[in-house]
């Protein structure tokens, strides 16, 4: 599968809970996520993300689940892997003897919901602030910015200040850090 998104910070919380709310999604209650990303080990961002497979191990409501992204044409687009784990600590364990380097833990509350085919995200980042994610899963050869374009028009006709960025989570984390 291949994950297709944008992100946006987001200046009002508020109004655009209730923009979302009049766009007809439904978001869940909040629920804490505990994420640890992985870059392969040696990797530093000035690099770019592009050619290097991350991985990210979060834990939510006690599960714990591992996923491999490997951007694509850019950050927002990548080949995705998921899997539930048992064992947090386990594997982490793995993921370090295949290479991999704790790189930035990310902690956040989430509010999920969806629009179509879309999935919509509020996110409270600690460190970071408030944003908006909206992506796509596709399994087809869609073009990815013209997706990407397609998530933006949507999220403009909200109606509410957002303030798109092309950075990952990791990334707006790290400089506080």
């Amino acid at each position: 599968m291949r994950e297709i998104e944008t992100k946006y910070r987001v200046r009002d919380l508020e109004a655009l809970l209730v923009a979302l709310k009049e766009a007809g999604v439904k978001v869940s209650d909040p629920v804490h996520q505990d994420d640890l990303a992985y870059a392969p080990r040696g990797w530093d961002p000035s690099q770019g993300k592009l050619g290097f497979t991350f991985a990210r191990l979060r834990t939510q409501d006690g599960e714990h689940v591992v996923t491999t992204k490997t951007p694509m044409a850019t950050a927002m687009e990548c080949v995705e892997h998921e899997t539930t784990v048992g064992d947090r600590e386990a594997m982490h364990g793995v993921l370090t003897s295949l290479g991999y380097a704790p790189n930035v833990r990310i902690a956040k509350t989430r509010r999920a919901g969806s629009a179509g085919e879309v999935s919509v995200c509020v996110d409270e980042v600690e460190r970071a602030g408030v944003f908006l994610e909206l992506e796509i899963l596709v399994d087809d050869d869609r073009d990815g910015r013209a997706a990407q374009d397609d998530l933006d028009a949507w999220a403009r006709d909200l109606g509410v200040d957002l303030e798109r960025t092309t950075d990952t989570y990791d990334i707006l984390v790290r400089p506080s850090q």
